[in-house]
């Protein structure tokens, strides 16, 4: 069946698993770490889907593996129609101008020795678009204005801005082959909190300006609530909810995602003492020893005897959500 041209991206039973080895001399691989254990999902033109969930769920090796930056274990990536879920490099250049990453440390993505017009130009000649000089300089200084800094910084180094300069400076970078797909991996939580609202926002001027496709890759709930229009939750490698942002935060349906939203800080003193508590006890099993069935159920306030030796599938549910929960068999 063709993709919809309504779908950027389709993700489908999406595994990265990494070997771990062991041995001096004769090296054997002795078990694998199930990053990425099964994760299904779409993405729609112009939309925001916010990925989240604790350290170590797997969020960013989704990301990484989306845009074939490390290798698929299996499953299946389509981006635009087009199966790339078997390119190989070289075939994924011409690719990559469309699907693009911003990442989460302003400044180790950035090269110290190059200046901001050869850091934000690089991709221009990596692809064969850069022009001559004048054409160069002037799509540089336009990307520049267009992620709020002045032409002028063109000739600074990374070292001489600010953090979140430096963030707007790696987001001109992925914008210069005009992608339709940005995949945004914690892209502001580096940041101070005074910076992370502008950062924040000038990704949705941009979108709406472009008509971007956004994966925002965060832990920060606060953040994925500004920006997304839809919201899948994590854990330990798999998704157990997609919602809308709305249905999401109104009625979290899995206790993963309730717990979570219940750990969000609320600034009035009298409704954060009267709300019910709802702490998660226990620590994350190891993604190379995952338990059976549910994977939450170790640390589940709601546990029954089905979710410690059954997987629950993704449900579909009212309103177009999902959840891969036993409490709604």
């Amino acid at each position: 069946m063709p993709s919809s041209p309504e779908i950027v991206l389709e993700v489908r039973d999406l595994r990265v698993h990494f070997p771990v080895m062991a041995g001096a001399v004769m090296r054997k691989q002795v078990g694998s770490v199930k990053a990425v254990d099964g994760v299904s999902f779409d993405v729609r033109r112009g939309e925001t889907l916010g990925l989240v969930g604790e350290s170590g769920c797997g969020k960013s090796t989704t990301g990484l593996a989306v845009l074939k930056m490390i290798d698929i274990t299996s499953g299946q990536v389509v981006f635009e129609g087009q199966d790339i879920t078997g390119v190989d490099r070289a075939h994924m250049r011409p690719i990559r101008r469309r699907m693009q990453m911003v990442y989460q440390d302003p400044f180790g993505s950035l090269n110290p020795r190059m200046k901001v017009s050869q850091i934000v130009g690089e991709p221009l000649e990596v692809h064969g678009l850069a022009g001559n000089r004048a054409a160069y300089n002037e799509r540089v200084a336009s990307l520049l204005d267009m992620v709020g800094l002045l032409p002028d910084m063109a000739d600074r180094y990374p070292h001489e801005f600010s953090g979140g300069q430096r963030q707007r400076i790696g987001i001109a970078r992925a914008l210069a082959l005009e992608p339709s797909l940005i995949i945004c991996d914690e892209p502001v939580s580096a940041l101070d909190v005074s910076i992370q609202a502008q950062v924040v926002n000038l990704f949705q001027e941009i979108q709406e300006r472009m008509g971007l496709t956004y994966i925002f890759i965060a832990h920060d709930l606060a953040v994925v609530r500004h920006i997304s229009h839809r919201i899948a939750v994590m854990y330990l490698g798999r998704i157990v909810e997609i919602a809308s942002r709305a249905e999401l935060y109104k009625e979290p349906l899995h206790p993963y995602t309730q717990a979570l939203l219940a750990a969000i800080p609320i600034p009035d003193p009298d409704v954060e003492a009267s709300r019910p508590q709802q702490i998660i006890t226990g620590e994350v099993p190891s993604a190379m020893r995952p338990p059976p069935g549910c994977r939450f159920h170790t640390r589940c306030p709601r546990v029954m005897d089905v979710c410690k030796t059954e997987t629950p599938p993704m449900r579909e549910m009212p309103g177009g959500r999902a959840v891969a929960c036993h409490l709604y068999d």
